[in-house]
């Protein structure tokens, strides 16, 4: 009588990992590119990320207060929807309109939702899209690293007019001297801080893989320089490529959790930044393709959910 089977209710299998452990460790992923934006972008970059986190983490506290909720903003979520946004940003914007898209990823995209584990977009690229349409002018002007000058026109935007002979080199490209967002520019840190992820296994990289994989392979073959490995390699170390696919895409909350609706997924994701890239209007698609897949996340869960043991199949209720 002595030895008895306890019986619990899942899950069975405990981890030492925490929320707060796990957004640690992207902050700290995202420590590499951070850095290398504000060398190349300036005191003004160091301005909007820092306003940018600061902001999401007191709407964050101020809607617990008002809504006489436990504080949440020890679990570190605020903190790092902010630096994404701030990352996500020209590094010119002025700050007042970071600081309103802070306050809108945390109080309308997370919270009117439900809080943490409820919201159905990432809150990040939804409080991105509402400033490309409040502030157009400013979420697509961008300056060129190093220097004061302001440059209207990123190499996405160069590639969409057709004029290939004036963008920077791969190099170039790969170490962040181009224009763009302040945490998308350098191709090599982003991969240093995806590495990181990885090693910590706080990300799979199936949909990363898929995604650039798909977005790849569209591009090589029915690009707008079809069969042109210098364009390709152009499209995938320019824009939010990278970006959103190693600390976006990977999101907890807004994409599934089986392996093959990672898949599914991650190739969603590259055929829609494709479809976007090469015809659409504005040379940039990777915030919309993600977001478009957050929608379809919980329907593509469904549907791959694998079968449990001794499952014989039959009609899905």
């Amino acid at each position: 009588m002595e030895n008895k089977f306890i019986v619990s209710s899942s899950p069975h299998l405990h981890t030492s990992a925490t929320t707060q452990r796990i957004m640690l460790d992207v902050i700290i992923a995202l420590i590499p590119t951070t850095i290398v934006g504000w060398i190349f972008f300036g005191i003004h970059s160091v301005l909007v990320t820092v306003s940018a986190m600061a902001a999401a983490v007191v709407s964050e506290r101020i809607f617990d207060l008002i809504m006489k909720k436990p504080n949440t903003c020890q679990d570190l979520s605020a903190l790092l929807t902010g630096l994404l946004i701030g990352l996500n940003m020209p590094p010119a914007i002025p700050v007042w309109m970071v600081v309103i898209g802070s306050a809108f990823a945390i109080i309308i995209v997370k919270q009117m939702f439900g809080g943490l584990g409820k919201n159905f977009m990432n809150p990040a690229l939804g409080a991105r899209c509402f400033m490309l349409i409040a502030w157009t002018g400013a979420m697509t002007t961008f300056r060129e690293p190093l220097v004061d000058a302001v440059s209207s026109a990123t190499p996405l935007a160069v590639m969409k007019d057709g004029a290939e002979g004036t963008l920077p080199t791969l190099m170039q490209c790969f170490i962040g001297l181009k224009a763009g967002t302040i945490g998308e520019v350098s191709a090599l840190a982003l991969i240093v801080g995806f590495i990181y992820l990885l090693a910590r296994k706080v990300v799979s990289i199936r949909i990363p893989a898929a995604y650039i994989i798909s977005f790849a392979v569209l591009t090589f073959f029915c690009g707008k320089n079809a069969f042109n490995m210098n364009y390709l390699m152009h499209q995938l170390l320019t824009g939010g490529l990278l970006l959103g696919a190693f600390f976006m895409a990977t999101d907890y909350v807004t994409t599934p959790t089986t392996p093959r609706g990672m898949i599914v997924f991650g190739i969603g994701c590259g055929v829609l930044t494709f479809v976007i890239r090469r015809f659409g209007g504005y040379p940039e698609g990777v915030s919309f393709s993600i977001l478009l897949m957050n929608l379809a996340a919980p329907l593509i869960e469904r549907y791959t959910v694998p079968k449990s043991f001794g499952n014989m199949g039959g009609a899905r209720k």
